[in-house]
């Protein structure tokens, strides 16, 4: 069985899903990642040469290959819900977590980089505030949802862990 990490950018999703990864001695796999190697750009190159809709397309791709595979850590991009198929997918072989923070502390872990598309706008905060309202139905159905604002990451990796042992028995 799979662990998949869902949630919005600046979440904490790639910290958790690496600690995950290393203390059970599970495989960790970035859906971003296995994109940015499929396509030889990065995401932030992607979406401003061939946009958000030709990203979405090899997102699901990417989605559909990883979730066919077994025992791995799932780092997801933060708009893999968007799809349905992508959610069943994810699912179908795996425990959904969902890692959710404020928009303020997203804006505060995010706010030094510039390869986050979707934030590239004037008012980053508020297409936070604007993102997170939109997605929020999808995100709403992960298993299981942690929320990272007041916590340390690798207090977010044990509770995730725990729901793991529990789920699967190891």
């Amino acid at each position: 069985m799979n662990i998949v990490l869902v949630g919005f950018m600046g979440t904490g999703k790639t910290t958790v899903a690496k600690l995950i990864a290393e203390k059970l001695s599970l495989l960790y796999v970035s859906t971003d990642e296995f994109i940015e190697s499929a396509e030889l750009k990065s995401i932030n190159e992607i979406f401003s040469e061939k946009g958000e809709r030709y990203f979405r397309d090899v997102e699901r791709k990417a989605v559909k290959e990883v979730s066919a595979k077994d025992g791995q850590v799932i780092d997801t991009g933060g708009g893999v819900i968007l799809s349905p198929e992508n959610i069943t997918d994810l699912k179908r072989n795996g425990i959904m977590v969902c890692l959710w923070a404020s928009p303020d502390v997203i804006y505060g872990r995010t706010a030094k980089f510039k390869h986050r598309p979707l934030l590239n706008v004037p008012d980053p905060k508020g297409r936070i505030k604007e993102i997170l309202k939109s997605r929020e139905a999808f995100y709403d159905q992960a298993d299981f949802h942690i929320n990272t604002d007041k916590i340390k990451m690798d207090e977010a990796a044990e509770k995730i862990i725990e729901i793991y042992i529990t789920r699967v028995g190891k």
